[in-house]
């Protein structure tokens, strides 16, 4: 599935679009994935970080250079939440580009089961405040990412539910 939608970022349109596919897939060789976000699920609740610009928000960040987007979402899960990945799995990725089409980030969206290391003191780069575990019929309001985040989450929930089967079995 496809969607292709806009939204506002700092005062600024950005074109989006969602694609269930492989981030690596038909993109151009010499660039690089931007940035991952995690959809981590503790038990019935899901993990949300409150950033320094105020928003709400599933924890991610940039994918750091020679670092996989599995790693990526391993490492930033921990620093901003300090709960351990116990399994994970890519659900696709986002085209975000600017009003004129001239900048463009790739960042993929991953699916992950979480438990605490400990209680959450702070984010290593200053980034994240505070974080919280939340209803995910709370998402929409609580992270507002429209109806790409609608789907991401959509997907995260057949994930979790496939993932607790599967454990029983």
């Amino acid at each position: 599935m496809e969607i292709k939608s806009q939204f506002e970022y700092l005062g600024k349109i950005a074109k989006s679009h969602w694609v269930e596919d492989d981030p690596s897939k038909d993109f151009p060789t010499g660039e690089k994935l931007d940035g991952v976000h995690s959809f981590c699920f503790y038990n019935d609740k899901m993990v949300v970080v409150l950033n320094k610009k105020g928003m709400w928000t599933p924890p991610g960040g940039y994918i750091e250079i020679g670092e996989t987007y599995e790693d990526a979402s391993i490492r930033e899960v921990k620093e901003e939440s300090n709960m351990k990945v116990l399994y994970q799995k890519c659900l696709g990725y986002q085209d975000v580009t600017d009003e004129d089409g001239k900048n463009r980030s790739r960042q993929v969206r991953m699916f992950c089961v979480v438990e605490p290391h400990g209680d959450f003191k702070d984010d290593p780069d200053g980034d994240i405040t505070e974080i919280k575990l939340i209803d995910p019929k709370d998402f929409r309001e609580t992270v507002g990412w429209g109806e790409i985040g609608d789907r991401i989450l959509e997907l995260s929930l057949k994930e979790k539910n496939n993932y607790g089967t599967n454990k029983r079995n």
